[in-house]
């Protein structure tokens, strides 16, 4: 036996795996799935510059119509084919703009051909690009794509040029002339993705704000015991049992003078924007922990007047802690709005968030309903 694990050793390793197919498949999808937090930060984009070009139209044709006993039989060249669109749609399943190109085209129009043929049109391109995406053209905001097959037009396609059929008239009689497709729109347009959640988890670094997104969905941001361990946005989905889906955005830790683009304030305090109602999440266990709300309040504020005036709950993260119990009902003697307390950690206290979670998601949904418009689902 020693002989033999002597010779293993000097071996090696085989070069061959002596597992089964699917144990192997298993195996990488579980590295796969343990993608670190800073590795997702080269795939996690939300803003792209793209230069659009349509697609050039198709030339007119020139001809001339000739077969036995007709010799002289007229012009019949087609008009060439229009070029195709680049249309940015949006879609459910997109989550990132990483990958959108920088440079689209259209595909262009075929050339007019005789027997008064018609060139074919070019095909649109079609972009796909998250929901809550902001086209942008010299700062002005072009178009906002937030429903799910919502499209826009990104540059058209040039129009087909007119063949020698097109100018046969009662003066001219056999035409030669014809035009040339048109070249097809081009500009360059900026893309900004603000994340589309529900809800939106705001607090400072280290509230806890990526483990009670663990607690209450199946999303898996990084959680250690350093700030700013979320450097990207996620958004996890509440599965209820009436089978209606709360979205809940992780929004990356807040600091003092984020409104000023302070650390990077400002890309993280534009997620916040689309977000329905608010949770803000203070930790229990510090001195003062109403301090953290009136802060995080004024920080919005700042950024955008009203945003720290929608619907909101107050959750007090760390409850299993000691210190956490004394400041409790010190938290509530000193803020309006409702408070819930509870760990993350342990999941204590997580049906009252859930359940009044459920209402402010009703809220909204009742009140888009009465304004005629469609709130959106996941």
């Amino acid at each position: 036996a020693g002989g033999r694990k002597a010779v293993l050793l000097l071996l090696g390793p085989p070069a061959f795996s002596t597992t089964c197919s699917r144990c192997a498949k298993d195996r990488r999808l579980r590295a796969k799935r343990a993608i670190s937090e800073r590795r997702l930060t080269r795939y996690f984009v939300d803003q792209r510059k793209v230069r659009v070009v349509g697609g050039q139209g198709g030339g007119g044709g020139r001809s001339f119509y000739s077969e036995p006993r007709k010799v002289f039989g007229g012009p019949d060249g087609g008009n060439g084919g229009d070029g195709g669109h680049v249309i940015f749609k949006a879609d459910q399943q997109m989550k990132s703009l990483s990958s959108v190109f920088p440079f689209y085209q259209g595909f262009h129009g075929e050339r007019g051909g005789s027997k008064n043929c018609y060139g074919a049109n070019g095909a649109h391109v079609y972009v796909k690009v998250p929901l809550g995406t902001l086209v942008k053209e010299d700062g002005k905001v072009v178009a906002d794509l937030t429903q799910h097959g919502e499209e826009y037009v990104a540059a058209y396609g040039g129009a087909g040029g007119k063949g020698n059929r097109f100018f046969l008239s009662n003066e001219n009689r056999a035409p030669t002339s014809f035009t040339p497709g048109e070249p097809g729109q081009e500009r360059v347009l900026h893309l900004e993705l603000k994340t589309t959640a529900h809800a939106g988890l705001v607090g400072f670094p280290n509230a806890g704000k990526s483990s009670l997104l663990r607690a209450i969905s199946r999303a898996k941001p990084a959680v250690a015991a350093y700030p700013f361990t979320t450097l990207n946005p996620h958004v996890g989905i509440v599965h209820y049992q009436d089978y209606e889906q709360v979205a809940v955005a992780d929004i990356p830790g807040l600091i003092k003078g984020a409104h000023q683009n302070r650390g990077l304030g400002v890309a993280f305090l534009k997620h916040i924007e689309r977000c329905r109602f608010l949770l803000y999440v203070v930790d229990l266990s510090v001195p003062q922990p109403w301090t953290q709300l009136q802060d995080l309040k004024y920080e919005l504020e700042a950024y955008e007047k009203g945003l720290s005036e929608r619907p909101c709950v107050v959750i007090g993260n760390k409850f299993d802690l000691a210190q956490s119990r004394i400041n409790l009902p010190l938290l509530r003697e000193r803020v309006a709005e409702r408070v819930i307390a509870l760990s993350a950690l342990t999941g204590d206290n997580l049906e009252e968030l859930l359940l009044h979670l459920r209402e402010l998601y009703d809220t909204y949904v009742k009140t888009e309903q009465s304004r005629g418009q469609s709130p959106v689902k996941w």
